[in-house]
């Protein structure tokens, strides 16, 4: 028994070692076919395009108003504040209140108070606070406080529409809690 069991992994040796060197055959000619293939291919690769030269137009406008001026800005806005029923004109000649020249946003409702039954809020704005009352001006969009709650401040700014409109948009100041 014990002599059959090795006479079969002596048979089962010697079949794998003739597969093996089959395969080697097999190898052979395959790197051969391989290396045929690579003679005798071609590539058809078109060449590039040389790149299209830049040519610099000269600016022949140095007279003329820069399209992105403030100067620019400032004669739309005055043009607009002479119009019929402008709602710009008031506010173009009024005097502008401190906290006019800060965004909306990076203001801080922190609190309300009354005082002799009048709403007052408390506005942080670059780590100052600041005591306000409806009648205020806030903002840079020539926002008006209309209202004071104990949680909000509600107020109408005047911006431009899509079409280049002056229109009237009612905003809300919400009372930050402070995070824990």
């Amino acid at each position: 028994m014990r002599r059959q069991h090795e006479l079969m992994r002596f048979a089962t040796g010697a079949l794998l070692l003739a597969l093996l060197g089959g395969c080697g055959a097999e190898h052979e000619e395959l790197q051969e076919w391989m290396e045929r293939q690579r003679r005798e291919a071609k590539p058809n690769v078109s060449p590039l395009s040389p790149p299209k030269k830049f040519e610099a137009q000269p600016y022949t406008s140095l007279q003329a108003i820069e399209p992105f001026s403030s100067q620019k800005l400032t004669v739309a806005l005055k043009m607009e504040a002479r119009q019929p029923n402008s709602m710009l004109g008031a506010e173009l000649n009024r005097r502008k209140e401190p906290l006019e020249a800060y965004p909306l946003d990076s203001m801080t409702m922190v609190g309300s108070v009354a005082k002799q039954d009048k709403p007052f809020a408390l506005l942080r704005v670059d780590n100052l606070l600041y005591q306000v009352k409806p009648g205020d001006y806030i903002g840079q969009n020539y926002g008006r406080i209309n209202k004071i709650t104990e949680t909000q401040i509600v107020l109408r700014e005047i911006v431009q529409d899509a079409a280049g409109e002056w229109i009237e948009r009612a905003s809300t100041l919400q009372l930050q809690e402070k995070a824990k």
